[in-house]
């Protein structure tokens, strides 16, 4: 199968696609014939050797978290799901980093997967789960319900588009920071308020708030805005001893625990039509296509995902 891989950390030069062994499956898994999948931060910043504490990975690295395709085999454990099933997943990383989704074929456990929803194509659905998830278990950990404040920063990310719509539709009073350009955008996805991190310190208009979901690193400024009671969760900072012992504040590191029951919950948003996907561009999986899609999200300025296109899709929003 084509995979794109890398040989050793570093820039994104470093992403090359060449053939490589389609992976076994075990009794609990299926072997999902990949569409699309999409990049998040989290890739480039394993390319460049940023995750080697957590995990110790043998080159070649198959990097990717993101799926969306089509069932071709599966575990003589699994009763849920058949052959043909199109299905979209963030699977679990592989411990020696060689099933990753950059690739034609990923092997999945059965309970990190979802149905696709049949209203969106496969690269839509390749832009939802680890960011969906994110978004979703984020907000959860926040406590966020309706009549809550919520801060959620980086509104026009591969997260916080989905953070805006969820807190929404949970009845929170959602504001963002966001640039001027995508001011309208992210007040189309929902938000009530939207602050322009260029010229506006969040401190100066906010105040009292329920909660802030922290995607930049800005955790000072986000701790310095929560009410006593309040909830804070950052997926871009290590926080300090002092950070995490802000007397009546619950502040803490967020990480996200794929699995298929959360996903699931997504899908059926997604095709009730109170989930709206973003998708920023589609690039192939070809060397030159996986390099500008990493170069893409290098800018952080990317509004909504970026997808990687695998293969065609022949059966589109079927």
């Amino acid at each position: 199968m084509k995979a794109a891989v890398i040989n050793q950390y570093g820039d994104r030069e470093n992403l090359t696609v060449v053939d490589t062994a389609v992976p076994a499956i075990q009794a609990d898994e299926v072997l999902v014939e990949n569409i699309a999948t999409s990049i998040n931060p989290i890739d480039y910043k394993a390319r460049e050797g940023l995750l080697q504490r957590m995990f110790q990975w043998e080159f070649p690295v198959v990097l990717g978290w993101d799926v969306a395709g089509k069932i071709v085999a599966v575990g003589d454990a699994v009763t849920d799901f058949k052959v043909g099933d199109a299905v979209f997943a963030r699977p679990d990383i592989d411990p020696i980093g060689r099933n990753g989704s950059y690739a034609e074929y990923t092997a999945v456990k059965a309970d990190k997967l979802a149905l696709k929803p049949k209203n969106v194509s496969f690269a839509e659905a390749a832009a939802v789960p680890l960011a969906g998830l994110t978004a979703l278990q984020m907000l959860q950990q926040l406590q966020v319900s309706a009549g809550k404040k919520v801060l959620i920063q980086a509104g026009a990310g591969g997260v916080g588009i989905y953070a805006i719509q969820l807190a929404k539709k949970m009845g929170a009073y959602v504001a963002t920071t966001a640039s001027q350009a995508n001011h309208d955008f992210v007040v189309g996805l929902g938000a009530d308020e939207v602050i322009d991190y260029h010229t506006t310190n969040i401190q100066d208009v906010l105040a009292d708030y329920d909660a802030v979901f922290d995607m930049v690193g800005d955790v000072d400024n986000g701790l310095a805005i929560l009410k006593p009671g309040g909830h804070f969760v950052t997926i871009s900072a290590t926080l300090t001893p002092e950070q995490k012992a802000t007397p009546d504040k619950t502040v803490r590191e967020g990480w996200l625990q794929p699995n298929g029951q959360d996903l699931a919950v997504l899908g059926a948003d997604i095709a009730s039509g109170d989930l709206k996907i973003v998708v920023d561009s589609v690039y192939p999986l070809t060397t030159a296509g996986i390099q500008a899609a990493h170069e893409r999200s290098e800018t952080h300025h990317a509004r909504g995902k970026i997808v990687v296109q695998i293969k065609s899709e022949e059966n589109e929003g079927e």
